[in-house]
């Protein structure tokens, strides 16, 4: 696992410019909301998913979106999908439930986990995610969200997500 020290690693390496935010932890876009109304760009919310055939799913959407989950497996090429558990995350990605974050696949195997972003997260000038850990928000580009998943090996897909009514 090269955890947060790795991150910043690879965002100098890459020459990757971001925002940093340090808060108290936050584990829901209820409480983040508290704390992220001065942040300007894009704010995000987490879905690790598992399918009905054992692969496992990062879905990154706008924090307001309610995805309607019977409609996503058709939009991101699966079957069935259901929340994953705490073991699996930590295991496959190295972070804690309210930590989830795409820049969590730093940790992650190559084609282990498969990571999805909104569509219009992918091209937003700013986009805050958590930095592996729930008590700080990083704003960066979509693009270099995209970027960094594929220096670290994935196959990031971005997707137009289906939301709930």
């Amino acid at each position: 696992m090269r955890g947060e020290a790795g991150l910043r690693g690879d965002l100098e390496a890459l020459a990757i410019p971001f925002a940093e935010h340090e808060h108290e932890a936050v584990f829901t876009v209820e409480e983040s909301r508290r704390i992220d109304v001065d942040f300007p760009g894009l704010h995000t919310k987490n879905l690790f998913l598992k399918d009905t055939a054992g692969a496992f799913w990062l879905v990154t959407v706008p924090a307001e979106a309610r995805v309607d989950l019977k409609a996503l497996p058709a939009a991101i090429g699966c079957k069935r999908v259901s929340f994953g558990k705490a073991e699996d995350m930590a295991r496959l990605i190295g972070i804690s439930p309210g930590s989830v974050t795409p820049l969590a696949m730093i940790n992650a195997a190559p084609g282990s986990v498969t990571v999805v972003i909104e569509e219009g997260l992918a091209a937003a000038d700013r986009v805050n995610v958590h930095p592996l850990r729930n008590t700080g928000t990083l704003g960066l580009a979509g693009a270099d969200i995209l970027r960094l998943l594929c220096h670290w090996g994935h196959a990031p897909v971005a997707a137009t997500i289906p939301l709930a009514g």
